[in-house]
């Protein structure tokens, strides 16, 4: 068995990649998503790459399942079972000190209301001793009332269960006894065995809600697997950026949240290190969305928590902008304004210029009306634009605010880049990081078609595309290993560190650790853990999370002193100063198991020869129509340059070059866009 598939499953397409393994050799491709039932798209996907599936070695996709049931609202019915005296965490929840001062800002919904909230006694104190006994009776009443009024899942969230998760397991295993295997329940000591109650809760109901759309959809999956000989384990890429099989993915749904876009950052990695770059910007601008993540120093940027919606999760997540904008984002009036986005054309109708019902003008159309889409190119050939649709649908726009057609479709492009570049802000200026220190990495089937632009914005002087663009996240999905995430509750100072405890804590992760990759079925000699430690200086609040290099070095009186250096070095790093020999806390250990796959280690593939000629016409810059070179990608072979303007079009994606501007194909076949330095950047430099 020779080939290894990816699948990402976007708003509009769904993008695979194959990896033959003898020969060495990539092919990309993409097929319209099918919304109303996404099972469907994967083998469409795989028919058309008429794969003998036999020949499969290695499946993996992201999913967008269970964000989807969050985003649109239609997750499962939950039950919250807390301790007795605390129902209203969930719904009091955290006030958002990033948005204080906003008059306009709303919480978020809570996912259960107040009245699917049950209290049952039993109690733990701050250390993990029992005060009151669990009320077994309440909980089975909680159970039949689940069973009788229909809930789908039931969450179980007692005060201090991450200190002892002794009463949520009888309360599951009397749950699970009345409710039987239909219902999911989900225990928070499971989900998060960590402090703040809020949290904690937020992340097991986040959990229990997208939980059963997931399982669902990875049933059938499995089930269409089995029906079509297909004998292979199916893996779900992580919102940590690492690689589960569907058993761990159904028994934790919540880990594939960001599932899909995260290949794109774990394929940035791949890249910096490709091109000895550490800092990257990755920028994925397909149909429906444009996602933004960082890496730096060749290492995704993971937090050990995030957000999604407006609600925490307690789990790790690759740092993850996301905004409505994408080729099939809507354009509109607003008064005399014009807006763009986030409401989506997806992948019915589509844009205008698809030919499939669409009327309303998007980013697609406008681009097309600019000339910088190729008609006849676009997706390889496998799908002809109309582009009188198009301009039918951005005249008709351009009626609405009586402006130039022409130049509606650049103010179309324009509004949209300037959303995007704002989107890089938000992980970058507004976190102390310079964006001109970083290269552009563009992908999505529209993000190198917006890249040099979007650079120019923020001040990044090199554009990165690389093979396959369209398909890159699924490409970035083989480039991933295999990941397993622990944590445990580690609360002392540096004064009252006891390094044995430590050393005994760790020994226990990583035996999970251990034990969760040998489940994965991978090797022992393909495995390495990882360990950190989070700190914070007293009377903070929030932590960082230090790296413990080696577990042998934890000896001896001054090993506080140890992690103390290296928090004091990451929070100057992170902030820009920092207090050394102040005092510091020890909050939380993490330990991480990685069990290294195959990878395609930069295999790129060798794309059809192509033998038309390069073309010259008029392309739309800055509201001046240029003579501009239009070439095949497969055309331009290693070392080849191009100075802008320029379009460069091949199977999945559109690269555009802008006036002024520079491409060159390095000898990894990945295109390098040069711009020039804006002068108010260099008067900074």
């Amino acid at each position: 068995m020779t080939y290894r598939v990816a699948m990402d499953i976007g708003g509009t397409f769904t993008d695979v990649v194959t990896f033959d393994s003898d020969a060495r050799q990539v092919h990309a491709g993409k097929v319209l998503t099918t919304p109303d039932d996404l099972a469907r798209g994967v083998f469409d996907a795989l028919e058309r790459f008429r794969l003998p599936f036999d020949d499969v070695s290695f499946f993996v996709h992201g999913t967008t399942q269970g964000l989807n049931a969050l985003l649109e609202r239609r997750g499962a019915k939950v039950l919250i079972l807390t301790t007795r005296g605390i129902g209203d965490v969930h719904r009091i929840a955290r006030g958002n000190r990033e948005r204080l001062f906003d008059l306009h800002y709303r919480k978020p919904t809570p996912l259960v209301g107040p009245d699917a909230v049950v209290e049952v006694g039993g109690r733990l104190d701050a250390d993990g001793r029992e005060r009151e006994p669990l009320d077994e009776d309440a909980v089975r009443r909680a159970a039949r009332r689940a069973r009788d009024e229909g809930f789908d899942a039931v969450a179980v969230c007692f005060l201090f269960a991450f200190r002892d998760g002794e009463h949520e397991r009888r309360a599951g295993r009397i749950l699970r006894e009345e409710l039987g295997p239909e219902r999911l329940v989900v225990l928070s000591h499971e989900v998060a065995p960590e402090w703040r109650e809020y949290e904690r809760t937020s992340t097991t109901v986040m959990e229990a809600y997208t939980g059963p759309s997931v399982h669902r959809y990875l049933d059938r999956i499995e089930a269409r697997f089995a029906d079509k000989g297909l004998d292979v384990p199916v893996h779900v890429m992580q919102s940590s950026g690492g690689l589960v099989n569907a058993g761990f993915a159904r028994r934790h749904p919540l880990q594939t949240l960001l599932s899909g876009p995260v290949g794109g950052t774990m394929g940035g990695v791949a890249v910096s290190r490709l091109l000895e770059r550490p800092n990257v910007i990755c920028i994925d601008m397909g149909g429906t969305s444009f996602d933004v993540s960082l890496v730096m120093d060749h290492e995704a940027d993971v937090s050990p928590s995030g957000s999604c919606e407006g609600f925490p999760v307690l789990m790790p997540m690759v740092n993850l902008h996301t905004i409505g904008a994408g080729g099939g984002s809507l354009a509109y009036a607003e008064g005399t304004a014009l807006r763009v986005g986030p409401e989506s054309a997806g992948a019915v109708p589509g844009p205008a210029c698809y030919g499939r019902g669409g009327t309303r003008a998007t980013v697609t159309d406008a681009n097309c009306v600019l000339g910088r889409v190729d008609a006849g190119s676009f997706a390889g050939g496998g799908m002809r634009l109309d582009p009188d649709a198009a301009h039918r649908a951005v005249e008709q726009l351009a009626g609405e605010l009586d402006m130039d057609p022409v130049a509606l479709a650049s103010g179309i492009c324009d509004v949209g880049n300037a959303k995007m570049a704002q989107a890089i802000r938000t992980l970058t200026v507004e976190h102390g990081r310079e964006p001109g220190q970083f290269a552009l990495l563009a992908f999505g089937g529209a993000g190198p078609m917006h890249a040099a632009f979007i650079a120019r914005e923020i001040g990044i002087t090199q554009v990165v595309v690389p093979r396959f663009p369209g398909a890159f996240s699924a490409w970035g999905m083989l480039e991933s290993d295999v990941r397993r995430d622990f944590s445990m509750q580690f609360l002392a100072t540096d004064r009252t560190l006891d390094t044995r405890a430590l050393s005994a804590a760790l020994k226990e992760l990583r035996a999970q650790a251990d034990e969760a990759l040998t489940e994965q079925g991978i090797p022992e000699e393909s495995r390495s853990v990882t360990h950190g430690v989070d700190m914070r200086y007293e009377s903070q609040d929030y932590t960082l999370t230090v790296p413990i290099l080696d577990t042998d070095e934890i000896t001896g009186a001054d090993y506080a002193e140890v992690l103390g250096r290296r928090f004091a070095e990451a929070h100057h790093k992170r902030y820009g100063h920092a207090t050394p020999g102040a005092p510091v806390q020890f909050v939380a250990l993490r330990t991480t198991g990685h069990g290294r796959v195959e990878r395609a280690d930069g295999a790129a593939g060798e794309p059809a020869e192509e033998t038309a000629e390069p073309v010259v016409r008029e392309v739309v810059f800055d509201g001046e129509a240029l003579p501009t070179t239009v070439v095949a990608r497969s055309a331009l072979p290693v070392g080849a340059r191009l100075a802008g303007p320029a379009v460069v079009h091949e199977e999945t994606s559109t690269t555009v070059v802008p006036p002024e501007a520079e491409l060159r194909v390095d000898e990894h076949k990945f295109l390098i866009i040069t711009l020039a330095a804006r002068p108010e950047m260099e008067d900074l430099a």
